[in-house]
């Protein structure tokens, strides 16, 4: 006599999103803390992943990159799974996790089913912050807070050393 182990139901679908192109929703309720999904895909370097974005014709904007703490990149374009659909938000419901050079999606609080999985990209971009590349990389998520754009804060230098006033 055989048995066959029933395979549990999946907690999210791959559908048309109402912030942006395709999204993950919540197909049964998802407790605060449950781990979702992990973010998979091949594995390049940084200068490879900015090729693939050069010959695709788009900017690096456009892609399915998710950075590790090792500089490498996931490329969720090659070999990705649904994580890559996941949308940003400004206030999001989900966050990730990188363990052992692996990234997981995590809820933050209690989703709904039915409801959109999002995280917030917080992109990290070296170059001024101007209204032409606040525009490139927009936000649409429209949750409260929601700053405009998918760009995390710059962060501020603050002067090296206090200015003194002139004596006379």
């Amino acid at each position: 006599m055989t048995t066959t182990a029933a395979k549990s139901s999946p907690a999210y679908e791959v559908r048309k999103s109402p912030v942006h192109g395709n999204g993950v929703f919540a197909l049964k309720p998802i407790g605060a803390g449950e781990r979702i999904i992990e973010y998979r895909g091949e594995r390049i370097t940084w200068e490879e992943a900015t090729e693939r974005a050069a010959r695709a014709g788009g900017p690096i904007n456009h892609t399915f990159y998710f950075t590790l703490a090792d500089g490498r990149v996931i490329d969720g374009g090659s070999r990705g799974n649904a994580a890559r659909w996941i949308n940003h938000a400004c206030s999001p419901n989900c966050e990730a996790f990188e363990e052992d050079g692996r990234v997981y999606i995590h809820a933050m609080r209690d989703i709904d089913a039915g409801e959109e999985l999002n995280y917030n990209y917080a992109l990290i971009y070296d170059e001024r912050h101007t209204p032409a590349l606040k525009k490139l990389f927009a936000c649409r998520c429209g949750t409260p807070g929601c700053t405009g754009t998918m760009l995390a804060p710059k962060k501020r230098v603050k002067n090296r050393a206090p200015k003194s006033a002139a004596t006379a």
